[in-house]
This record gives structure tokens, C-alpha cells and sequence, in this order.
């Protein structure tokens, strides 16, 4: 039998963690489920402290508790989409300053550093973060900040964060890593020595498709700080419906995780037989260029899976409208399996030349796996390619 002392030091599952959400600032109702608190503006000296939602809202600091548990970490600000989060992040830097990006990231954070804050004097440099010679670009650029993300989007690069992030600390430089594709549940960047975990709540988190956020979780209280600032001063906050929505959402998390990178992984093993289909990328699968590092860094391999087929543009997007279960619409992570076609969607920003030299070509598909019965969406996915002509 267990000690006191053995209970009393017992950290919670992470099933547990995500439902019982601590304080719902509602102690004297006895509900279960926190209510939504849609004030735009509170009394003067209220207990809890809370002024005007621009700055904080009780739906804000619940979720914000949720993800700071589930990310292992002492700080979590909470933003209107995962674009928020990104710009909250960049918009603490200065003119001047250099970030230096792995090459394959979101096409919305690409955008906004070469469409928008470049304007503001935001440099920007982009490199492979998966060859050996990225170690020794952060020494010899020596930037402000690394910008990295693993997997990355659409092509799955999985990025060695413990290495990058041993190199940038020894230098002071802070690490951001984009943790939208693996979730805390199968990867944590802070754990391996990131500055900063950034995640598009939208997705995973909340798992209906129903709601926007986004969030950034950190060891580092002077970031945390910038993050309030931010959030507060260029109005970045998120709704208080769409944070109890998000809140309801991550109460599932586990579950649908377990469910989607199972279905994922035996999907992906299909279609890499399949004779329309040039390649799969999955980073469990063997076949993967960095499948040790994926087996070794994170605890399952995801729910997304890139194919490209063997196949021009109109036949691409044949195959992506005559799929019955999953819909063709951009985002990702929620309980329904979708489609997306990267070169004309997620990265439709990105040049041509950029492109072409990422591999984000015609023929590229990107798969997210939903909660559906596997066999009931690799049938659909056999019956698509059965169609390919």
C-alpha cells in the first residue's frame, strides 16, 4: 500500500487533467461545466481582479489553466486564432531583428512575416532545419529568434527540437516551435528545451471545427508578460464562447487522439500500396526520412498524412471532390476527416518558385484523419482512386 506522503505526491493522468478544469469561477451554483462569461467589462474592484475581456476574462484564465496542464508548463496565454498567437509572438520583436524559420512552415506564417512584418523592418531567413548544416547556420546567423515547426505543413518534416534548442539556449537565442499537428499529448517542445509552444487551438484542441484560438504556453515568465501585453494591447484576445467551447472540446482530447493516430497510421499503410499513389508520408511509417527521430522525439505519429498521387492538377482535385467522407476544406484536427489540397489552399500565398522548391506540388494531398470508422474511410478513399484516369 502507498504512503501518504507517495498519494499526496501523485500527478494526475492527463485524462483526468483535461476534465477537471480547477476553478470555474462559479463556486456558489455547483456547476459542473464552467458557464460562459460574455461581460465585455466587470465592477470595479471585483475579487477576481478582472476589468474589461481585453485584457481578461474568467473563460480566458480556465482554459488558460487547462493548457498550461496539459503542456507541462507554468504559463499559457490564450488568443483569438492561431494567427493571433503568431502575431503576438512577432510583434514582440523590433525592427531589425532576424528570425530564423525552417522552410516548410504554415502559409499563414509565412505570409505574415514576408507580407506584413517585413514592412515593419521583421527580417526573415529560411532554411532546412532537417540537414545537418542548420546546426551550424544558428551559430554563424546568430538570429533573434528560431521559428520551427515539427511536423511541419504540409510535408511531415520532423524536426529535431532537443538539438535545435541545445544550440539556440547555449546562445540565448528562444526557440517557437509550432506544436499544432502533434498536440501536448504527443510531443512537448518545452520538454526538450523550446522557448515557447504554439498551437493552433482551433484544431486538436477543440476537435469540432466550432471555434477559433489559438495559444502559447511557456516556462519563461518575461514571455509570458509579452504575451499579456500583447493579447490586451493590440487586441488579440479570443471570445469567451469560443474559449468555453475550446475548453468543452479539450475535455475529449485524449480520446480522439488515441482514435485518430491509430486510423492514421493503419490509412497510411494502406495507400502506400496503392498503385495511383507515388508516395506516402507518415512519420511512423519506415518509410519516412526521419522516422527514428519521430519514434524518438514523439509518442505516436499524428492524425495528418501527405501523399502525393500520380496525377496532374484536375485529376488531384478530382480526387479530392469525389471523396464522400472526407470534405475538401482547408484546417484540420477536428473529429471529420478532410482534404486539402496544399498548393492551391493551405499555401496558395506561397510563389510558384517557393513551391516548386518545398515540393508543394499539383499532385500533393494532405489527409486529416477524423473519428470516423477506418474502414468506412479507407473504402472512400479506394473508391476516389479508383477513379483516377
Amino acid at each position: 500500500m502507498a504512503s501518504r506522503d507517495t498519494k499526496k505526491s501523485h500527478t494526475l493522468g492527463i485524462n483526468t487533467r483535461v476534465i477537471h478544469h480547477g476553478d470555474g469561477f462559479a463556486k456558489n451554483t455547483g456547476t459542473v461545466m464552467p458557464p460562459i462569461f460574455p461581460s465585455s467589462t466587470f465592477k470595479h474592484g471585483n475579487p477576481e481582479g478582472f476589468d474589461y475581456t481585453r485584457s481578461g476574462n474568467p473563460n480566458f484564465k480556465i482554459l488558460e489553466s487547462l493548457l498550461a496542464s496539459v503542456e507541462n508548463c507554468q504559463y499559457a496565454t490564450v488568443f483569438g486564432s492561431g494567427v493571433s498567437a503568431i502575431t503576438a509572438i512577432a510583434s514582440s520583436l523590433k525592427s531589425g531583428d532576424l528570425v530564423l524559420c525552417e522552410e516548410n512552415l504554415y502559409g499563414c506564417t509565412v505570409r505574415l512575416f514576408e507580407q506584413v512584418f517585413q514592412k515593419f523592418g521583421l527580417e526573415t531567413k529560411w532554411i532546412d532545419f532537417t540537414t545537418i548544416n542548420s546546426i551550424e547556420a544558428i551559430k554563424k546567423i546568430n538570429p533573434t529568434m528560431v521559428w520551427i515547426e515539427s511536423p511541419t505543413n504540409p510535408l511531415l518534416k520532423i524536426i529535431d527540437i532537443r538539438k535545435i534548442c541545445k544550440i539556440a539556449n547555449q546562445n540565448q537565442i528562444p526557440v517557437v516551435v509550432d506544436n499544432t499537428f502533434a498536440t501536448p499529448l504527443l510531443q512537448r517542445p518545452l520538454d526538450l528545451g523550446a522557448t515557447i509552444s504554439l498551437t493552433s487551438t482551433t484544431k486538436y484542441i477543440n476537435g469540432h471545427s466550432d471555434a477559433l484560438g489559438g495559444a502559447v504556453c511557456t516556462q519563461d515568465f518575461n514571455w509570458e508578460e509579452r504575451m499579456k501585453f500583447a493579447q490586451k494591447s493590440l487586441g488579440l484576445q479570443p471570445s469567451p464562447f469560443d474559449c468555453w467551447l475550446i475548453t468543452r472540446g479539450i475535455k475529449t482530447l485524449p480520446l480522439r487522439i488515441q482514435r485518430q493516430v491509430a486510423t492514421a497510421f493503419s490509412l497510411a499503410n494502406e495507400l502506400a500500396k496503392h498503385p495511383s499513389i507515388k508516395w506516402v508520408r507518415y512519420p511512423f511509417r519506415t518509410d519516412h526520412p526521419q522516422n527514428d527521430l519521430a519514434k524518438k522525439q514523439m509518442a505516436g505519429g499524428g492524425a495528418m498524412i501527405t501523399l502525393s498521387l500520380k496525377a496532374n492538377q484536375t485529376q488531384t482535385y478530382n480526387f479530392c471532390k469525389n471523396l464522400k467522407l472526407f470534405t475538401m476544406a482547408e484546417s484540420l484536427g477536428g473529429v471529420e476527416s478532410l482534404v486539402c489540397h496544399p498548393a492551391t489552399m493551405t499555401h496558395a500565398s506561397l510563389s510558384s518558385q517557393i513551391k516548386e522548391k518545398l515540393g508543394i506540388n499539383e499532385s500533393l494531398v494532405r489527409l486529416s484523419i477524423g473519428c470516423e470508422d477506418s474502414i468506412d474511410l479507407e473504402n472512400d478513399l479506394n473508391q476516389s482512386l479508383s477513379q483516377l484516369k
